[in-house]
């Protein structure tokens, strides 16, 4: 049997170090599911091991001067009316057990949603507290768990109150809740930069597609675009917050442009946005299209 010399115990150290260094900035994966016929149960998605967040889509009606209640919209996943969705609360724990944080997403592309005034943020934080996070209430849509957050992905309307409401929220969760946020890539965003700006979010994963008249997003064989749009993200999202790269998962996913085949993405823009800083990940939509394309799956360990 061949004899090995052990190493000198400073440069295993240094080994050792760099390589907590490496896996401790390994980018993380975020996925938006609730919308998808194709996408499978809340649980398998968390327990595929492809994703450290996933956003249930939506809650997507709100506020409208008051006149507009809440509204969970999974599509045909259930019923909330008929309290059909409760029965995702045993999956919500299932994925939390796995160390994968489940959020609760407001808004989306539908034009059924508005703040008019702080009175009706403040209003639409409570019920958030009361329906999705650690509060009470009798008619809590997806059961009795309680979610790890709430992410801001508001693309209709004006910009108006969303700081109130990003304030009014982290308020009522007094550090416990995490707080995201989904702004297009123009920067700033018109819906979501003020309260950006608040300092009051964790995560937020720009949406680099749907945007070509914007020259913010990927185009094919040319990465500048995104790339300048990259360090204005990245320069001016304050901290505590990181920065994720959100793209669609197939070209299906986003009708008007930004798409990156994985192989591009590996070889020549994620190299490229990693050396940022504030660098979080990859932020995908959807999880059907994931799922469909392996998408995430061809990314395992690149990210």
């Amino acid at each position: 049997m061949a004899s090995f010399r052990q190493p000198h115990p400073l440069l295993a150290a240094a080994s050792f170090l760099a390589a907590f260094a490496a896996v401790s900035s390994a980018g993380k994966v975020a996925v938006y599911w609730g919308q998808g016929g194709e996408e499978g149960t809340l649980a398998d998605t968390c327990a595929s091991g492809l994703y450290n967040f996933v956003n249930i889509a939506f809650v997507s009606a709100f506020g409208n001067g008051g006149g507009q209640p809440p509204v969970l919209n999974l599509a045909n996943h259930c019923d909330p009316a008929a309290g059909t969705c409760a029965v995702f609360s045993s999956d919500i724990r299932s994925c939390q057990a796995s160390d994968v944080k489940v959020l609760i997403s407001l808004g989306g592309a539908t034009a059924t949603y508005s703040l008019t005034s702080a009175e009706e943020a403040r209003g639409l934080a409570d019920y958030l507290w009361d329906n999705f996070l650690g509060g009470t209430s009798a008619s809590r849509p997806l059961g009795d768990a309680v979610l790890d957050g709430v992410d801001f992905d508001i693309e209709q309307g004006g910009g108006d109150h969303y700081d109130e409401l990003a304030r009014a929220l982290s308020s009522r969760c007094n550090g416990a809740c995490l707080l995201t946020a989904a702004p297009q890539c123009p920067y700033p965003d018109a819906h979501l930069g003020e309260a950006i700006e608040t300092g009051l979010f964790s995560h937020v994963w720009v949406q680099f597609y749907n945007n070509p008249m914007a020259k913010c997003q990927y185009a094919p064989g040319d990465a500048s675009d995104l790339e300048d749009a990259w360090a204005r993200w990245t320069a001016g999202v304050p901290p505590p917050a990181d920065v994720f790269l959100g793209l669609p998962a197939a070209e299906s996913a986003a009708d008007n442009g930004g798409y990156i085949d994985a192989d591009t993405l590996k070889s020549q823009v994620l190299p490229a946005v990693r050396g940022a800083a504030n660098y979080g990940g990859l932020m995908l939509w959807d999880r059907a299209r994931d799922a469909a394309s392996g998408y995430s799956s061809s990314l395992r360990g690149n990210v």
